[in-house]
């Protein structure tokens, strides 16, 4: 799949420090944005720590599984979408909203 060009930078992807800190326990393997921000075998650096994105694809909000949402480290659904919706005060839930999921592996050390 041809992908559009990115509209932000790999080192925003995670940003807010509760989500650094589940990505760094490995509780968080992925994150949903509005826009692309990684290609697919980029590497950026948390803590300390590199990562690989190990995929890049398009999804509709409603398209998420609970399995989906303990990978973007909460513990239901309906926990990512309660916090989604306190992040953007006034920001309606719509199933049919494309996100761009971005999901990633710790590169080994050494």
């Amino acid at each position: 799949m041809e992908l559009p060009p990115k509209t932000c930078t790999i080192d925003r992807l995670v940003t807010n420090e509760e989500g650094v800190a589940q990505v760094l326990a490995g509780r968080k393997t992925a994150q949903r944005r509005n826009g692309r921000y990684a290609d697919v075998g980029e590497t950026w650096e948390l803590g300390g720590r590199t990562f690989r994105i190990t995929a890049v694809y398009p999804q509709l909000l409603g398209e998420m599984t609970e399995a989906q949402a303990r990978a973007e480290g909460y513990p239901s659904m309906e926990a990512y979408r309660e916090s989604i919706l306190a992040l953007h005060p006034g920001m309606p839930w719509v199933p049919k909203a494309k996100v761009w999921v971005h999901e990633w592996q710790p590169v080994a050390a050494g």
